[in-house]
């Protein structure tokens, strides 16, 4: 029986790029240095017991687990066992113990974090050789299919892809990944996260509401999807019947101009217009998509009146993070206008921290102390 396995994958932040890339688009996102940590223990039974550090009891999964049989956290795990035995590769029974640093909830996709890590420790248990873009399709899947979440590629793609100081410029026409460097301290400007506290959740009707919009502008403009009309720009929604998808479109079709805007501004090392990018991103998910809230809002807008170069949403919205990019100087000003203008407004205290580009998915160093 293989040994006991450890591995992690990290949550991830998109720098820009929302709802793009099930609409084929392009997105920029970074792994974060937090991970999901599994220990994996093959019995050669028939189940996958599970345990979180973060739950109360353990979680038993078949490994002939049917869609939609487990719900809740463990569903995630679940739907693991169920894509990667759909596919065809044999899984183990056995424990897992899982521990995570990506907070749930906070749009930084915890969700992938616990797939790819859970599906990792499993292919390694089994022996598997799966490439990174088949292991992001098939968690996709588990997410898309089993826990019934309508998700894209993105998250999965940034946490087992990532690599320090550098994004992922993600292609969705063909999912090919290619690494751009990100390196802000080395230009003196740093990359705040700011967790607004108020959970993020995509789940259900929102979500899905945004992505079948996409759907039928793409329909009336008899595409497949909102890509085949990139070239055409604007023009293109004079096409679109109804006028809030057409927003959605107009939302989808510049948010794909501004990633292909940030990453020739990083080229060059100007941070100062990929911050003022950031900032019309966040006005198009706001105004266009509509997907950000009062509270999201005002955090963006203070930390840019404090003096941040740039602020935007992260993540599918509704709540979740902020991130603005702010000179190394003037960061803990920017820090402390947002928590006086939170607090102002009878909001919980944020959380805010510095971040940068982290490492993708692989076997841990560290034991698991689930």
């Amino acid at each position: 029986m293989t040994e006991t396995v450890h591995y992690a994958a990290p949550g991830r932040i998109n720098l820009i790029g929302e709802h793009t890339d099930y609409n084929q688009g392009f997105a920029l996102p970074i792994a974060l240095p937090e991970r999901t940590e599994v220990t994996y223990r093959p019995d050669g039974g028939d189940a996958v017991v599970v345990r979180s550090a973060d739950e109360a009891g353990e979680v038993t999964i078949p490994l002939d687990t049917a869609r939609g049989a487990v719900r809740g956290w463990a569903a995630y795990v679940a739907g693991v066992v169920w894509a990667l035995r759909d596919a065809g590769h044999s899984v183990p029974g056995g424990e897992m113990s899982i521990s995570s640093g990506v907070e749930m909830g906070s749009g930084l996709a915890s969700s992938a974090a616990l797939e790819c890590a859970a599906l990792g420790a499993l292919a390694t248990a089994a022996g598997l050789s799966i490439g990174r873009v088949e292991q992001a399709r098939l968690a996709q899947r588990a997410e898309n299919e089993y826990v019934g979440a309508p998700t894209g590629l993105m998250d999965q793609l940034a946490s087992l892809c990532g690599e320090p100081r550098h994004a992922l410029l993600i292609d969705f026409l063909d999912d090919g990944v290619r690494p751009v460097p990100f390196d802000p301290a080395a230009a003196g400007v740093v990359l705040l996260l700011i967790n607004s506290m108020a959970p993020h959740q995509h789940a259900g009707g929102e979500y899905a509401a945004r992505r079948t919009a996409c759907e039928r502008a793409a329909a009336d403009l008899g595409v497949t999807s909102l890509r085949d009309v990139q070239d055409r720009g604007e023009d293109a929604l004079r096409g679109i019947a109804d006028p809030v998808d057409a927003r959605r479109a107009r939302h989808v079709l510049t948010e794909n101009r501004r990633v292909a805007d940030v990453v020739a501004a990083l080229g060059a090392g100007d941070y100062a217009s990929v911050g003022r990018i950031f900032t019309a991103s966040h006005a198009s998910m706001r105004d266009d998509f509509e997907i950000t809230t009062p509270h999201i809002d005002l955090i963006a807008d203070t930390a840019v009146r404090a003096g941040a170069l740039g602020a935007r949403m992260t993540g599918g919205g509704f709540g979740g993070c902020v991130i603005a990019l702010v000179a190394h100087e003037r960061w803990t000003e920017v820090a402390d206008a947002v928590r006086r203008a939170v607090a102002a407004a009878g909001h919980h205290a944020p959380s805010i921290a510095l971040t940068e580009a982290g490492a993708g998915a692989g076997p841990s160093e560290m034991p698991n102390r689930a």
